[in-house]
């Protein structure tokens, strides 16, 4: 399932969820300020960023100026504690599934979410070889879905 960490004023979250929508992909939100972050969630996102802290946390974040923050010199649990203390320094939207995560909204890098069985489908039916193409492309997505799972 598709999880996406969002907060009611970004316009951002609006422009994924929207897409999602548009895409008919099932999603999660969670609101990052009415429903806290657990640990497992947090080390999750944690683990799946490529640049770790980097990737998911806003340095220029008022907290972390005023304060001076030094993340790097925090353990893994109190940097977890921080964050639940203070979501607002968490980039937004955090777009995570099984396998991966995206921070914001990039118009290319958010198509790696679409279901590989319609990605493929996309590929190979074009209006020039495909006189259904207007509809094709959920019964070319449905049918290679049913032989992957027989």
């Amino acid at each position: 399932m598709i999880l996406i960490y969002t907060s009611p004023s970004c316009s951002s979250c609006r422009k994924v969820k929207k897409w999602f929508e548009e895409q008919q992909i099932p999603f999660e939100e969670r609101n990052i300020f009415s429903a806290t972050l657990n640990e497992k969630e947090l080390k999750e996102m944690l683990s799946k960023s490529e640049n770790g802290t980097e990737d998911i946390i806003s340095t220029r974040s008022k907290i972390i100026k005023e304060e001076d923050i030094d993340l790097d010199s925090m353990s893994i649990s109190d940097l977890i504690e921080f964050i639940r203390e203070n979501p607002s320094i968490l980039k937004r939207p955090i777009i995570v599934d099984d396998r991966r995560i995206q921070v914001g909204y990039n118009e290319e890098e958010i198509r790696t979410f679409i279901p590989l069985a319609r990605r493929y489908a996309n590929l190979m039916c074009t209006p020039e070889n495909c006189e259904k193409y207007d509809c094709c492309d959920h019964i070319l997505a449905q049918d290679l879905t049913s032989k992957s799972s027989n």
